[in-house]
């Protein structure tokens, strides 16, 4: 076995989402994913998330588990219908939840990481992203949030990968709230930034000393013929509204002129407002960078289905079987994270002056029913030990990295898929009891020595 050092300081933990893991569905209002999970055939195996794995009522068995593993931060999301009332108001049980939540963290020494808004928007809202409204909405939960948590959450992240809200499901349709529309899709996409925005601004107003920023999620696309003029532009097109979209708004304080020429009509003419864009390139301190796979594109024919891709239809996944996969059906490529850490590094956040946080990164395995004895998940240890092996490349070359966040904690409710896919260090019963896999027991290794070790190259 050869050994890698992390730098001492380096941050390990773990994340969730709140409509993925709370349950207690009875005590908030309805959310947009509520309301997709009751669309026939929207999620796999017509599941929901009343109940979720209970994390509601089960959340001080969660944190002493995290405590356990040596994890030193946690990053959660925030239900937005949980913690205000349609009219605005502030509802003291939601609110009480979050606040026992921090609480217990801050006692078992796990610095809290919250994330403002991942996916589970109040159904009540009338047009969702769509409406400019919302962002407005949303600048405002962000300060409630913070009058009741500020005093303990010191890192606040405001979107969870606007892509999956915006994209995948306005113009995709695999994610509520299951519209096909690419107009929706830019329209939701900007006022998806406009909210961090204005969220950002008024944090900063009311806690200059917050750590401040967003989660955006990356998978890489490379042309199948190397040569080939077609499949190079149709990469540069995905890959405009799959990343530069958000990471040119963010940080250059303008939409990539690419990407609008190639929107043509579905670019709502009037969208843009004076002074939006500076909103959206208020700066911020960390960029959450979340990463699974990679993808070979090729140039093809327009399936006619929905696609996220609203500007790339004729983009055709090329399979490389010789890479291993995850039950996702995700190829596993390291390699491609470490060059895209370099590249956001060089190109968005070094020159910036802040740090990348790997805020997600994991992979479903087919575990065995947990009934029937521990899970020995050899395959997600292999997983987690190349991308850790791909982090420790990106710093050895210079990038800015200092947290690195497992996805998941938990099994659990894993949106269009249902709980038809695993992606956590820990398993859960029928009767929802915890149950540690190997990867728990690595994971928690890793972290008392800092010291990924990998086996020899044969």
């Amino acid at each position: 076995m050869s050994a890698l050092q992390f730098p001492p300081g380096f941050r390990w933990g773990t994340a969730t989402s709140s409509f993925q893991i709370e349950g207690a569905a009875e005590l908030r209002g309805d959310s947009i994913w509520d309301e997709f999970c009751r669309v026939p055939g929207a999620i796999a195996d017509g599941s929901d998330g009343r109940i979720a794995v209970d994390h509601y009522h089960r959340y001080a068995e969660d944190v002493a588990l995290m405590a356990s593993l040596g994890m030193d931060t946690y990053r959660f999301s925030v239900s937005w219908p949980r913690v205000l009332r349609p009219d605005g108001s502030a509802d003291p049980a939601g609110m009480g939840f979050y606040d026992a939540l921090v609480d217990a963290l801050c006692a078992a020494g796990v610095r809290p990481w919250l994330t403002l808004y991942h996916w589970d928007l109040p159904a009540w809202l009338p047009g969702g992203w769509t409406n400019r409204a919302t962002a407005d909405a949303f600048a405002d939960y962000a300060l409630q949030m913070h009058a009741v948590l500020g005093d303990r959450v010191r890192v606040w992240t405001t979107l969870n990968e606007p892509w999956c809200a915006s994209f995948l499901s306005y113009a995709g349709g695999q994610h509520a709230p299951g519209h096909t529309d690419a107009a929706e899709a830019f329209s939701a996409t900007h006022h998806l930034l406009l909210g961090h925005g204005l969220a950002v601004r008024a944090l900063r107003e009311v806690d200059p000393g917050a750590t401040l920023g967003l989660t955006l999620n990356f998978t890489p696309a490379y042309p199948a013929g190397h040569d080939d003029p077609a499949d190079a532009d149709v990469v540069r097109r995905v890959d405009g509204t799959a990343h530069r979209i958000f990471t040119d708004a963010v940080f250059r304080g303008a939409y990539p002129a690419d990407v609008i020429a190639d929107a043509g009509a579905a670019w709502p003419s009037d969208l843009v407002r004076d002074g939006d864009l500076e909103l959206i390139a208020t700066p911020i301190d960390v960029l959450g960078v979340n990463y699974y796979t990679s993808q070979l594109l090729r140039a093809g024919e327009p399936s006619g289905q929905p696609s996220p891709h609203p500007t790339a239809p004729d983009a055709v996944v090329v399979d490389r079987p010789w890479l291993d996969r995850t039950d996702m059906g995700w190829e596993v490529t390291p390699d491609a994270f470490r060059d895209l850490l370099i590249g956001l590094h060089r190109d968005y956040t070094g020159p910036a002056g802040i740090p990348l946080a790997i805020t997600e990164n994991g992979c479903a395995i087919d575990d065995p029913d947990p009934a029937s004895g521990p899970i020995d998940d050899q395959q997600r240890i292999d997983y987690l030990r190349g991308h850790l092996r791909a982090v420790h490349e990106a710093i050895a070359a210079g990038a800015a990295i200092d947290t690195y966040l497992v996805w998941s904690l938990i099994d659990n409710f894993e949106w269009a898929f249902g709980y038809t896919k695993r992606f956590g260090l820990v398993a859960v019963d029928g009767e929802l009891n915890r149950l540690p896999k190997a990867s728990a027991g690595w994971y928690a290794e890793l972290i008392r020595t800092g010291t990924l070790c990998l086996p020899e190259q044969v």
